[in-house]
């Protein structure tokens, strides 16, 4: 086991933001750790990366007590953390020192990360003929999906063994999303331990293996994603018929949870019913174009224990 987080808790005042939170990483890969806002995911991430106090528990790397100045810890921040003022070369090379890189390695792995990043044009600026070199670009001439490129070169400059990252596609279009998405899986791949926190749950469902759900600091739920949603059953369907078959559905008594223009979502009560409801669409000559029977969503399943709960609130 290289990362045991074990029974944290943090209060501000009277207020518990973190409610006894506990999860382990035995292997390499990606764990996630969801929640609506205010659920006490950043907060988890910043005890762990020592940026703030419990108030009890323990982390454990390796089997002892997690220690950052001597762990090797990359975190990609939701928020921009950049010095907006400062030349984006002078300021990797800051972030490069405060994790112990050398400077030779530290300007090998910028040149490396710019290059992937599409990002060189702004932290190496070309020479501009009959001039004076221009200072590399400052912070706050970036877009927002820059800004968020080079955030993750400093969470990687320090080749970290442990990577946690707080929304890591916000404010990226699709292309530079599947940019990132392709660089995690690298990472991963070099058998590197990833914490994720993402509110999109496809993204999730596509990295991580296991998962934590807060609400109001509280594990709602927690496990093996692929385990949570076999133990639901294949019980979400989606039927797609040239004709209308309304009355076909509402005779089976089966609950429809949406309709669109062209397919209707449905719930039933296993492959059974869900048979049973096919068997009668081709007997009586229906065109059936699709007939999808499978296990609900993460997404599904995130808003049945949390929405529920901020309904009532």
């Amino acid at each position: 086991m290289s990362l045991s987080v074990k029974n944290i808790t943090k209060k501000y005042g009277d207020k518990l933001v973190v409610d006894d939170l506990s999860f382990e990483m035995r292997d390499p890969g990606v764990y996630a750790l969801l929640g609506s806002n205010g659920a006490g995911k950043t907060t988890s991430l910043r005890i762990i990366l020592g940026m703030l106090a419990k108030n009890s528990g323990e982390i454990l790397w390796k089997d002892q007590p997690i220690d950052i100045v001597n762990t090797n810890v990359g975190y990609l921040a939701e928020e921009r953390g950049l010095y907006p003022k400062y030349s984006l070369l002078d300021q990797l090379l800051y972030f490069a020192k405060l994790k112990r890189v050398d400077k030779k390695t530290a300007m090998e792995r910028i040149k490396y990360w710019s290059d992937r990043l599409n990002v060189d044009e702004y932290v190496f600026p070309k020479k501009t003929k009959g001039k004076k070199s221009s200072k590399a670009n400052n912070a706050d001439q970036l877009s927002k999906g820059n800004q968020q490129k080079i955030q993750l070169m400093v969470a990687l400059l320090s080749d970290p063994e442990l990577l946690i990252i707080d929304e890591p596609f916000s404010g990226l279009d699709p292309v530079n999303t599947d940019l990132f998405k392709s660089i995690l899986r690298e990472e991963i791949n070099q058998n590197k331990y990833l914490i994720m926190s993402s509110h999109q749950m496809a993204t999730i469902e596509e990295f991580c293996s296991d998962i934590t759900i807060l609400h109001r600091g509280k594990v709602k739920l927690q496990g093996n994603l692929s385990e949570i949603k076999k133990s639901y059953g294949r019980v979400n369907l989606i039927v797609k018929c040239e004709q209308d078959i309304a009355s076909y559905i509402s005779s089976h008594n089966i609950q429809i949870v949406n309709k669109t223009p062209s397919e209707y979502h449905l719930k039933v009560q296993g492959e059974e019913e869900a048979m049973g409801f096919l068997a009668k669409l081709i007997a009586d000559n229906i065109t059936v174009i699709k007939f999808e029977l499978r296990e609900p969503s993460l997404h599904e399943i995130f808003v049945e224990k949390v929405g529920d709960e901020e309904d009532e609130e």
